[in-house]
C-alpha cells in the first residue's frame, strides 16, 4: 500500500516505522522544517546537547518508548538520574518526591500525611480507572484524601494544569499520574532531539520519505477507496496543487486540524472532535549565568501565590550544565486556554512579566543573569478529560474507511507524553494493517491494485 502519514511528531514517526517494516510505501508530510513535534529541540551555538522546546523527561515505567529505543538500537543512550521535585507553598520550596520527604513536609498534619499516603498507595495499586473516571478529581480527592491534603497538594496542581476547567477533570487523570510514574526520571544522550534524529534516520533507512515544510490543507476520498492529499508547501505553492494519491491515510494532528482537513467526516464524528477540550502551553526558556535554586529540578507553583507561570523547571539540576556550555537552564512554563493573552504577547513582554518572579526563588536574582532567552508556544498541549471521558474519545479508525487518526487526545487515561505518542502511533499502525489484511481476504481481492 501507499500510505500518507500527516505529521512527523513522535506518533507519526513511530507509526511510519511499523508501516514501513511491514513493506509498505510511506510518505510523511510535516508543516515544520523539523521532525519531532512537541518533543523537538534546539541547540545554542555554545552547547553540546540539544534542549527541548517544552520540558521533557521519561519514567522508568515508560515501556513503549523504551521498547522502541531498544528496537532501533538506541536503548543504551537512556539514563535515569533522580532529581529533586518540589512544591512551592507559602513562599517556600519543599522537596516532595519520596516517602521520607513527604513525612518531613511541614505543611500537612500527621493525620493528613497518613491519609494522603494510604490513598496514594491505593491509587498506585488499583487498576480500576474506569470507576474513577465517573467522578471529578476535585470531588474524589477531597473526599478520600481530606480537605487539608487536597488544598495543599492536589488543588494547586489541578488549577495549574487546567485553569478554570479544573473542576471538570475526572479522577482517572489523577490516577494515571500516580499509578505509573517513577521517582527516577529518564533522559536521552544529546537531548530528546537525539532520540528524534535516531528515529528519523531509522525510518529513512526503511524507505520512508519525509517532506518537511509541507502543510496539508485538505484530504479527500473517492468512491474507489483512494485518498487525495493536497499540500501547500511552506516555501511556495497553493491549495490548488494536484494532490497525491494514497491507499491509506493516518493523521497525527489535533482534533481541530483533523476537522478542517476532512470536513466530509460524518457530523457525529466531527461533533465529537469539536467537543474535545485542550489547553495550550507557553514556555519561556532562560540561559542564566548563575544557578537559580538549591538543586531543585521541578517546582510546582500554586496559582494562589500569584506567580505568572505554573512550573519552574531548572533543567541543569537534572542534566549537568557542562552539556550546555556552563549555562544554567531554566524553564518558566504555563498551561493556558488557547485564547489567553500569553499567546499574543511578545517575548520581551513575557520577560517583563516573568523575570521579577524569579527573585522569589533566589533573592539575589537580577535580570542581568539572563544570557539569552527563547519562547515556545503551542495551542494544543494538554487534553482536558471530563467525567466518563472514555465514552467521548473518537476511534482511531474514522468513519471514512482507510482514514485513521492518532493524537494525544486518544491516549487517555494516560497523560500526554512521548511514551504514549509511541503507543498511540504504533497502535494506529497495527489497526491499519489489520483492517487492510481483512480487505485482502475478501473474495476477489488478492493484492492491492497497481
Amino acid at each position: 500500500m501507499k500510505i500518507a502519514v500527516i505529521g512527523a511528531g513522535v506518533a507519526g514517526l513511530a507509526a511510519a516505522y511499523d508501516l514501513a517494516k511491514a513493506g509498505h510505501q510511506v510518505i510523511i508530510f510535516e508543516a515544520a522544517n523539523y521532525t519531532g513535534g512537541l518533543a523537538a529541540g534546539f541547540k545554542d551555538e555554545q552547547w553540546d546537547w540539544h534542549l527541548e522546546h517544552f520540558y521533557h523527561h521519561w519514567f522508568e515505567t515508560d515501556d513503549d518508548i523504551l521498547r522502541l529505543l531498544h528496537e532501533i538500537g538506541q536503548g543504551h543512550k537512556v539514563f535515569f538520574p533522580r532529581p529533586i521535585t518540589s512544591l512551592y507553598v507559602d513562599g517556600q520550596v519543599y522537596p516532595f518526591d519520596s516517602p521520607t520527604r513527604i513525612l518531613a513536609f511541614p505543611k500537612l498534619s500527621w493525620l493528613a500525611k497518613i491519609r494522603f499516603g494510604l490513598v496514594t498507595v491505593y491509587l498506585r495499586l488499583t487498576q480500576n480507572w474506569r470507576a474513577l473516571e465517573q467522578e471529578t478529581a476535585h470531588d474524589w480527592a477531597r473526599r478520600k484524601m481530606g480537605e487539608e491534603a487536597y488544598r495543599v497538594i492536589w488543588e494547586p496542581l489541578l488549577i495549574g494544569k487546567f485553569g478554570d476547567h479544573y473542576k471538570e477533570v475526572n479522577m482517572a487523570w489523577l490516577w494515571a499520574r500516580l499509578h505509573k510514574r517513577s521517582f527516577k526520571l529518564g533522559y536521552f544522550e544529546g537531548g530528546f532531539q537525539g532520540f528524534v534524529d535516531a528515529l528519523t534516520q531509522t525510518v529513512g533507512r526503511l524507505g520512508v520519505e519525509i517532506r518537511l515544510n509541507t502543510r496539508i490543507t485538505r484530504i479527500t476520498a473517492d468512491n474507489t477507496g483512494q485518498f487525495t492529499v493536497y499540500d501547500q508547501p511552506a516555501l511556495g505553492g497553493d491549495d490548488h496543487s494536484p494532490g497525491y494519491t494514497f491507499d491509506r491515510v493516518l493523521a497525527t494532528v489535533s482534533p481541530s486540524l483533523l476537522s478542517r482537513l476532512v470536513p466530509t467526516l460524518p457530523a457525529d464524528y466531527l461533533a465529537a472532535l469539536q467537543q474535545l477540550k485542550s489547553m495550550g502551553a507557553v514556555v519561556l526558556i532562560l540561559a542564566l549565568k548563575h544557578g537559580l535554586t538549591a538543586n531543585h529540578y521541578w517546582i510546582n507553583l500554586p496559582k494562589s501565590e500569584e506567580l505568572p507561570f505554573l512550573a519552574l523547571v531548572e533543567h541543569t539540576n537534572f542534566i549537568d550544565r557542562h552539556r550546555y556550555g556552563g549555562d544554567h537552564i531554566v524553564y518558566c512554563g504555563d498551561y493556558l486556554d488557547p485564547d489567553h493573552e500569553y499567546f499574543d504577547l511578545s517575548q520581551e513582554e513575557l520577560l517583563d512579566r516573568f523575570l521579577p518572579a524569579l527573585a522569589k526563588f533566589n533573592p539575589n536574582f537580577e535580570p542581568s543573569w539572563v544570557r539569552k532567552s527563547w519562547l515556545f508556544r503551542t495551542k494544543y498541549a494538554q487534553p482536558v478529560p471530563p467525567i466518563n471521558h472514555s465514552a467521548n474519545i473518537p476511534s482511531l479508525a474514522t468513519p471514512i474507511p482507510g482514514l485513521y487518526w492518532a493524537s494525544m487526545s486518544q491516549v487517555y487515561p494516560w497523560d500526554r507524553g512521548t511514551n504514549y505518542a509511541v503507543e498511540i502511533g504504533r497502535r494506529a499502525a497495527r489497526l491499519l494493517l489489520s483492517e487492510a489484511q481483512q480487505v485482502l481476504q475478501q473474495p476477489g481481492m488478492s493484492e492491492w491494485p497497481v
